[in-house]
């Protein structure tokens, strides 16, 4: 079996939060600036903390991923005892983790292939990447099958998310001032969807009950899921939550849906009152079909 060491940053959130510990899994921290002040996510601030400086300051804060040097320290020590390493990082569109990621890897010589793969997503969709990796680490014959199988579950991971507070969308450039402004005044909620890496608005909603079915509607326009995880933006179960649970239990039978409150690096982006779902297709044999 090759040795595999797999590396993300503490933007990525997973459904099971045990895989990190049962996995040769490192994730570095991404660094958060809030009023002048500068956290390691998850070591200096736990999320819940996070999202209350950013209410208090009102306004987005910056985040800074794990810098060049930072990524090319730790592909070296993992190196010296790793057949391969698979760096996971968050869109190229939305962080400079990937690019520090890649300049760090053209640092590292020796037999140790590297990986630095672009999730063209944030949060769970990175988790998901991560747990496709351990357990095709676990299973496959080469390190060559576990870096295609997690590069080919990039484009089978979805991301929709319902946003409760517009200030951050329209802070970050994704919702135009004016539409933000008519999007309070009239108490529409906007519906955001992970794009090719990019945060895009695509619809809006007005009531919490529509929040329940978008979200519902969303999920089962798929057939299969691999993985699936209800965001949230508290660490206990929400009543949004709840009752979306038991939607999904009826349409899909014996599928698990666990909720995680999404990360502080997510939350600076969408800000800190979002409900969304994250999912993992189901991959298709290409010989499955019918004739």
């Amino acid at each position: 079996m090759p040795r595999i060491h797999i590396v993300t940053d503490s933007g990525a959130r997973f459904s099971n939060p045990r895989l990190v510990r049962h996995f040769p899994v490192t994730i570095l921290p991404n660094t958060i600036e809030i009023g002048g002040r500068r956290y390691l996510e998850d070591i200096d601030i736990e999320t819940e903390q996070a999202f209350q400086l950013y209410t208090k300051h009102g306004r987005p804060p910056k985040v800074l991923p794990p810098s060049e040097t930072d990524y090319a320290e730790l592909y070296a020590r993992l190196s010296h005892f790793c057949d391969a390493i698979i760096s996971v990082h968050p869109s190229r569109e939305l962080s400079e983790s990937w690019k520090n990621g890649r300049l760090a890897a053209q640092q590292v010589s020796g037999s140790c292939e590297i990986a630095v793969v672009d999730s063209q997503s944030l949060c769970a969709g990175q988790g998901m990447l991560i747990r496709v990796a351990a357990r095709a680490a676990r299973d496959a014959a080469t390190a060559e099958d576990v870096i295609q199988a997690v590069r080919q579950a990039v484009n089978r991971i979805y991301s929709v998310y319902c946003v409760d507070d517009v200030d951050f969308l329209c802070a970050n450039g994704f919702m135009k001032p004016s539409h933000a402004i008519l999007a309070t005044h009239l108490g529409i909620k906007p519906f955001v969807s992970l794009e090719g890496g990019q945060i895009i608005v695509i619809e809006k909603v007005r009531s919490r009950g529509e929040v329940i079915e978008r979200l519902v509607e969303f999920l089962i326009e798929f057939t299969e899921l691999e993985d699936a995880v209800v965001l949230q933006d508290q660490s206990h179960i929400t009543e949004e939550t709840r009752v979306m649970q038991d939607r999904l239990a009826l349409e899909f039978p014996g599928q698990h849906f666990p909720f995680t409150m999404y990360s502080a690096t997510m939350a600076a982006y969408l800000g800190t009152a979002a409900t969304g779902v994250a999912v993992l297709e189901k991959a298709v044999d290409e010989f499955d079909y019918d004739f």
